[in-house]
């Protein structure tokens, strides 16, 4: 009997559980009334695009055909922005505006047009820039060393250092040969940039330009153009103006019927006998001769010396300067060894030695030493010719040419 009541109660509890599960299984459908949830597609994996005060983010689109808009929750839910969906598109972009300089957070849905809606999509530290931002920026550097170099054609090349990485290019704006604005872009992968032609003593600015990131859709400008380093010229001296009444003592004098003046009639390349200017062999080696240029030059830059064809050549001569020959001569022999200190102490400057390692014939130039101070004349001290060993008394030479810097 014991037996019998023991299985009659527990049959009575089991069918009372399983009542009372079947109402457990249907109670989430009064919750949702009756309704299953529904999510649309859900974004899988977003760009961010930085701007100006602005940001752009760019997804796939979701394979779910039922989508017809995504919506962009910002600033905790605040604000929002509703990409619509108008066909069958691989990528969505949207650009949200009106944004502060500042690292936002941004939650993306999408939805069909029963108003489902996806999964939420995170986008953190998304990174608005602007002008905060722009005011670090500067312009890219040029090389301090060598900053231009102008060429013999007329153009000139302008030299800078190598750029930040996200420097995306650099304007600049110049006057050409004809007198015209101008301008040219800098590549970043460019250390240097050549102008064709260029307007001397006028200036050369430059503006860089940047992007924050790689994935940017604004670029950023420094806010002022730079000014280039000033652009020297050279400016040939006026060969017109030479005189060769200017000799000092001890100075050597023209022999074999040449003249001083040989030096300065313009002609071009290695000069035959008697176009030339041949010293006299009575002064041996080291020897002078001394001209006037005509007028003051206050930034003398450069000589070439061109020979005679054939020998005696200058292969090692110094170039000094003086702006008033007035108690400039000297006493002393240049061979000697006092010479070149008498020289400072009556004014002189020397411009520079030049020394050439080839047979002299040929045009060669050589720029002076920087900082000169105001020419008007000019001595030359030969120190040793090509043939030096054969011939220690006298020296031959074909044309010289200056160039001022301006």
């Amino acid at each position: 009997m014991k037996k019998l009541i023991h299985i009659l109660l527990g049959c009575l509890l089991v069918a009372g559980f399983g009542c009372r599960k079947s109402n457990y299984a249907t109670d989430y459908k009064d919750f949702y009334d009756g309704h299953e949830i529904v999510y649309t597609g859900a974004v899988g994996f977003a760009i961010v695009q930085p701007g100006n005060l602005e940001l752009g983010l760019k997804w796939k689109a979701s394979p779910d055909p039922s989508i017809t808009r995504y919506v962009v929750y910002y600033n905790n839910g605040a604000d929002s922005q509703v990409v619509n969906i108008t066909g069958k598109q691989d990528t969505i972009r949207t650009v949200i505006k009106n944004l502060a300089e500042y690292t936002y957070s941004f939650t993306i849905y999408s939805y069909d047009a029963k108003g489902n809606k996806s999964i939420p999509y995170e986008v953190n530290n998304a990174k608005v820039y602007g002008p905060l931002y722009a005011a670090t920026l500067l312009n890219r550097g040029y090389d301090a060393v060598t900053p231009y170099v102008l060429n013999d054609n007329g153009s000139l090349t302008l030299n800078f250092i190598t750029p930040d990485t996200i420097n995306i290019k650099t304007v600049i704006n110049y006057t050409n040969g004809a007198g015209l604005a101008a301008a040219t872009v800098l590549k970043p992968d460019q250390s240097a940039i050549t102008l064709p032609s260029y307007k001397a003593g006028t200036e050369i600015k430059y503006k860089s330009y940047y992007i924050p990131q790689r994935t940017s859709i604004d670029t950023f400008a420094v806010a002022q153009f730079d000014v280039f380093p000033k652009i020297y010229t050279y400016v040939e001296c006026d060969k017109s103006l030479f005189k060769d009444d200017a000799s000092l003592p001890n100075d050597v004098y023209a022999a074999y019927g040449t003249s001083l003046s040989k030096l300065w009639d313009g002609s071009a390349g290695p000069q035959a006998y008697p176009n030339i200017f041949h010293t006299d062999e009575d002064h041996g080696i080291p020897h002078t001769f001394t001209f006037d240029m005509g007028k003051v030059y206050n930034n003398l830059a450069r000589v070439e010396e061109t020979g005679r064809q054939g020998y005696h050549n200058p292969a090692d001569f110094e170039v000094w300067g003086i702006a008033d020959i007035t108690n400039a001569a000297t006493t002393l022999q240049a061979n000697n060894s006092g010479w070149k200190a008498e020289m400072i102490s009556k004014g002189w400057t020397l411009l520079k030695e030049c020394v050439r390692s080839d047979d002299g014939n040929n045009p060669v130039r050589f720029d002076l030493n920087s900082n000169p101070p105001a020419v008007r004349y000019i001595r030359i001290r030969v120190v040793k010719t090509v043939d030096f060993a054969s011939n220690p008394q006298g020296s031959n030479w074909g044309e010289l040419t200056f160039w001022n810097k301006q």
